[in-house]
């Protein structure tokens, strides 16, 4: 992808480089685009900011009580738990812009609008998944700062061994179900949980014979990257699953509550007519935060890419 930067005398698109288009850009159709191609940030919980100051989000994360024996004649136990909180802070703003000279929309046809709102909500689309599934780094114990910690896995022939460098095994049955068990051994709610995957591992899946089944693939039509649902875990599709290393890529087996994605600017659109270049700026954007709510609730396993 070429850019350049405002306000510079090049990156106008002219006759020359949208000689078929024209340019009429719909904010309803990129806000279409952008929902139509979103994965990951439909998978987690979601805090609208929309119309509130600040740049800061402070989430009580109280720590669960536990039953206490009632012992008689003696005075009930006090649970006096310090509860903590998440912090989500509001720093991520990324934009897509076109200017659009005017000649190009006298000239051009009409597809050239088809194909910006597509584009400009795709390329945000895009970058919100991308920065959700970076935060894998910090399921469990991690830091953020890489995939070695105690909720990376990868593949092994009986389930799952802790991710070291190469990737393991081939993904199989085992590896699916061992996974599973660590969210129900950590406790996490049956619903919501999702399963996020390169399309790489989408093509094993359906070579495993017990999941190329009714019960996984209904033949009904693919909606929002989901795929299927495999032992009551819904299946997505996503290419913004992040390289760990050179040909393995992470797959997230995560709850509704594994994430946060707060929004203060949702998908926006703006035209201004700039009379020096005889042309229209268009410029969508979105203001927004991710944050890992609930650690213990997301695994990642790598997976050959």
């Amino acid at each position: 992808m070429t850019t350049v930067a405002y306000p510079g005398a090049t990156g106008q698109t002219g006759v020359t480089d949208a000689a078929k288009f024209i340019p009429e850009i719909w904010s309803d159709e990129i806000r279409a685009s952008y929902e139509a191609n979103l994965v990951l940030a439909n998978l987690v919980k979601k805090i609208s900011m929309k119309g509130k100051k600040g740049d800061t989000i402070h989430i009580p994360a109280p720590i669960r009580g536990a039953a206490v024996a009632k012992a008689e004649n003696t005075a009930v136990s006090i649970q006096a738990n310090t509860e903590s909180e998440v912090i989500v802070t509001i720093d991520k703003h990324f934009e897509y812009s076109r200017l659009i000279e005017d000649i190009v929309g006298v000239q051009a046809l009409g597809s050239l609008r088809r194909f910006y709102t597509d584009d400009a909500g795709y390329a945000l689309a895009t970058q919100v998944d991308a920065d959700l599934h970076a935060l894998a780094k910090s399921f469990g114990n991690g830091d953020g700062s890489d995939y070695t910690h105690n909720a990376s896995f990868e593949p092994s022939s009986g389930g799952v061994d802790a991710y070291a460098s190469g990737g393991g095994a081939a993904f199989n049955d085992n590896t699916f179900r061992a996974l599973i068990q660590k969210m129900d051994d950590a406790d996490v709610p049956m619903d919501n949980r999702a399963f996020t995957i390169p399309p790489s591992l989408r093509n094993v899946l359906m070579s495993i014979d017990r999941y190329v089944s009714s019960d996984f693939v209904n033949g009904g039509k693919v909606t929002g990257g989901k795929i299927g649902e495999l032992y009551g875990v819904d299946i997505y599709v996503s290419t913004k699953c992040v390289e760990v290393e050179s040909n393995f890529k992470a797959a997230l087996l995560t709850h509704r509550d594994t994430c946060i994605l707060a929004e203060q600017v949702g998908i926006r659109s703006q035209t201004q007519y700039k009379q020096e270049y005889l042309a229209d700026l268009m410029t969508s954007d979105t203001l927004y935060g991710v944050k890992v709510f609930r650690p213990d609730a997301g695994f990642a396993v790598v997976v050959a890419a």
